[in-house]
């Protein structure tokens, strides 16, 4: 059959394509609902969305084996051809026929060979259409620093049927496929074969400040900065932003933030000029130096003259488990609104008194954070750290917002005879708050461990986010007394108690 093969098969499906757009204009041959064409057309437009998603990954897959398999063939064709020279000829010509450059198609070309030689369960997940191609590039670019073995545990985790999850919990292709970057990213820092604190050491010599020109006159200036600074000054820049915020205030808060930034960068830590005023709400000036927790601005001149690093400490929830906290276990820990940090940034966060850092107690066995309850309205400050660090976020699908950044609401009303318990509570963004009572998308039932799933107001059912806590890593000083995991155990002989022990046990001379 062959190219005629190939050609019948496209023919079929232009064919179905044209069948879908009647169907989406109402034109079909018969309506999704007799009873109420308008809310049927509604619904069946849905699934039409859900069926296209489903059929572009599986293109997509169709579209990686492809390229693979035309490099191997061309490879053989001209086996003495550089491999330098071969790789260039190939990209060349996947690139005309895709119609993208050079440098797109290379990138596509690697993606595509990392998925049909070292990932083939998530292949075989995007050929299915259980997954897109942004989902699948996740999974690659996490897998590109480990070894093979590495690489399969990694996709193994994710999509393996046989990986343990709760019933509740939306699968990998149910979430977005930027939560899913995190949750990988969140993974490969804990399972590298190299430590995170070697791997951030490497990457601190990175850091640098990037400039881009743009078009109208306007400009990008970024910054590569370690986590827990990046963080710090994002948190800050949202709360002088959120202040400067009222009645007669025509910017909007991405303006304001714009605003605040140019000002910071642009004025000494003695210069109490900005963009539209001289202070923030709480009198300090928005250009110093000040980290927002109280200490007031450092030491020395302005920009320029002081070259001590200021010391910032991070506006955020910061959980560790308390092996690495104290030095034992070099298990990362989780920076909210970020993800998984080196344990040594979280013990200097300790050491310099961050106002906002809990040093939160979790469940050794599984990892989760434990239930705080309380029977009246209004919420203690343990129980909105507690429902923090269960959602972690913003718990509408696919929001990012994090956790400092939303508001605690009761899945069922307290009017209604909802409790004020973690299992009843989950935390959303101002604007999905909103959503929530203004809409007919309401949230589903939550526990102790699990954030609540959500329903449209067409009846369909979004599952949970499921998370991916791990039970701590023990340090090798302890010594496992029962159960599996562990319900107690108990610390060996002493550097004392050992040499003694040799002293007395020691063989005749």
């Amino acid at each position: 059959m062959g190219k005629a093969a190939v050609a019948k098969a496209f023919e079929d499906i232009n064919a179905a394509l044209a069948v879908l757009n009647a169907e989406t204009d109402g034109c079909g041959s018969e309506a999704f609902s007799v009873a109420d064409p308008l809310a049927g057309l509604a619904d069946g437009c849905l699934d039409i969305l859900a069926g296209a998603r489903a059929a572009e990954a599986g293109f997509a897959g169709l579209k990686a084996r492809a390229a693979v398999k035309y490099a191997d063939t061309a490879q053989a064709i001209a086996p003495d051809m550089p491999v330098q020279a071969q790789e260039m000829a190939v990209a060349a010509e996947i690139g005309s026929v895709l119609a993208i450059g050079p440098r797109s198609a290379g990138s596509f070309l690697a993606a595509s060979h990392a998925l049909d030689k070292t990932l083939p369960l998530t292949l075989s997940a995007l050929q299915s259409g259980a997954i897109s191609w942004q989902h699948a590039l996740a999974l690659v670019d996490e897998a590109a620093t480990l070894d093979p073995a590495g690489a399969a545990a990694l996709e193994a985790h994710f999509l393996d049927p046989d990986t343990p999850r709760p019933a509740t919990a939306a699968t990998i292709g149910e979430i977005p496929a930027h939560r899913l970057r995190i949750k990988a990213r969140t993974w490969r820092e804990r399972h590298h074969t190299e430590s995170i604190e070697k791997r951030h050491a490497k990457a601190l010599a990175d850091r640098r400040v990037e400039y881009r020109p743009d078009q109208d006159g306007m400009s990008w200036l970024s910054a590569y900065l370690p986590a827990e600074q990046a963080l710090a000054g994002w948190n800050r820049l949202n709360a002088l932003s959120r202040a400067a915020q009222g009645p007669d205030e025509p910017r909007t808060l991405t303006q304001i933030r714009a605003d605040e930034f140019a000002s910071a960068i642009l004025t000494s830590g003695t210069n109490s000029a900005t963009s539209r005023g001289s202070s923030d709400s709480s009198g300090v000036p928005v250009g110093s130096t000040d980290t927002g927790d109280g200490a007031g601005p450092s030491d020395g001149a302005g920009a320029g003259t002081d070259t001590t690093p200021l010391s910032v400490r991070a506006q955020v929830l910061v959980t560790v488990p308390v092996f690495s906290l104290m030095g034992l276990t070099d298990e990362p820990a989780m920076l909210d609104g970020y993800g998984p940090i080196p344990p040594s940034m979280a013990r200097q966060l300790v050491a310099n008194g961050a106002g906002s850092f809990y040093r939160v107690l979790v469940d050794p066995r599984d990892g989760a954070p434990l239930e705080i309850g309380r029977t009246s309205y209004r919420l203690t400050m343990a129980m909105k750290k507690a429902l923090q660090l269960r959602d972690g976020r913003c718990t509408f699908p696919g929001c990012n917002n994090p956790s400092l950044d939303n508001e605690a609401d009761h899945l069922r009303a307290w009017q209604h005879g909802g409790r004020t318990g973690i299992s009843n509570l989950a935390q959303l963004c101002p604007k999905h708050h909103r959503l929530k009572h203004a809409t007919g998308w309401t949230p589903t039932q939550a526990t102790k461990t699990e954030p609540p799933g959500w329903t449209s107001p067409t009846g369909r059912h979004y599952k949970a986010e499921h998370h991916d806590w791990e039970p701590p890593q023990w340090p090798h000083q302890l010594h496992l007394a029962s159960g599996n995991p562990p319900d107690f155990a108990y610390i060996g002989l002493s550097a004392g108690e050992e040499g003694l022990s040799r002293f007395l046990h020691a063989p005749p001379a």
